[in-house]
């Protein structure tokens, strides 16, 4: 199975979801994941609570944080670009335990045949 690189560009809590999603598919069916947050988008890695979490939960859908665990749980590599942490003054500390700091060139050098899709 060819493996899947996700880019996340934006901080839009829905389309990270959205991507945390495949990105937990395509894990769960075995194959190479990686999810890479793109310098303002690092701030969707953070743990917390969003508005949206208590309609989420009554509705029996996972949270942002839920699915930033799954994912991590799943093997997905959760990469947070390190121009963005340092724009958002950000430490890598505050990221959900193994996340990885990256950066464009070498998550390309490593794209190998993965799928690369943009949110």
């Amino acid at each position: 199975m060819r493996g899947l690189t996700l880019l996340i560009t934006t901080g839009d809590r829905e389309r990270f979801r959205a991507a945390l999603t495949l990105a937990c598919s395509q894990a769960a069916l075995g194959g190479r994941t990686r999810l890479y947050c793109h310098e303002g988008a690092v701030a969707v890695l953070l743990p917390g609570d969003d508005p949206e979490d208590a309609v989420l939960r009554a509705t029996g859908l996972p949270t942002r944080a839920a699915l930033i665990e799954m994912a991590a749980a799943e093997g997905v590599a959760l990469i947070a670009c390190q121009t963005g942490l340092a724009l958002a003054g950000i430490a890598h500390s505050a990221l959900p335990e193994g996340t990885e700091t990256g950066g464009m060139i070498s998550l390309l050098a490593d794209l190998g045949d993965d799928r690369l899709v943009t949110f």
